[in-house]
């Protein structure tokens, strides 16, 4: 097909790939990767400037909401299901638990980055409770 006509995209490696760029607005793709293990310590991140739009593909995942307050993070855990889209508005703090078979299409403004982001470690008390959720949920394995 003529990609002037249809761009046809997918992304199947480890981890986030931006894919689809046009007119301010990104479409990625995130895949499970070792660093979003709850395992690991865990970070939080920001948007700026922009919501950004979750939407499962495959497999299981969780979205972490920790508020938007500049200094408290909260533990709100929100399990994503297939079809649905999951809008993280400008400055909620976010985080994802996914499944190893877990894809992940993300919607943002083009520009998003760390230009435009802030990110925080995870606190120990928030880490506690994701790490508790993902043993009841049989995503640390």
């Amino acid at each position: 097909m003529d990609e002037n006509l249809l761009q046809v995209c997918e992304y199947n490696d480890e981890g986030y790939r931006p894919l689809i760029d046009f007119n301010g607005w990104r479409v990625a793709i995130l895949n499970y990767i070792d660093d979003l293990h709850p395992r690991n310590n865990l970070r939080m991140e920001r948007h700026c400037q922009t919501d950004e739009v979750f939407v499962l593909l495959r497999g299981r995942a969780t979205l972490i909401i920790g508020g938007n307050d500049p200094h408290t993070l909260e533990f709100l855990p929100q399990p994503m299901e297939f079809g649905k889209l999951y809008n993280v508005r400008q400055n909620t703090w976010h985080a994802v638990l996914m499944s190893r078979d877990a894809s992940i299409l993300l919607v943002e403004n083009t520009d998003t980055g760390e230009s435009n982001s802030e990110y925080a470690q995870m606190p120990q008390s928030i880490l506690r409770q994701v790490q508790t959720l993902a043993k009841i949920e049989g995503f640390d394995d």
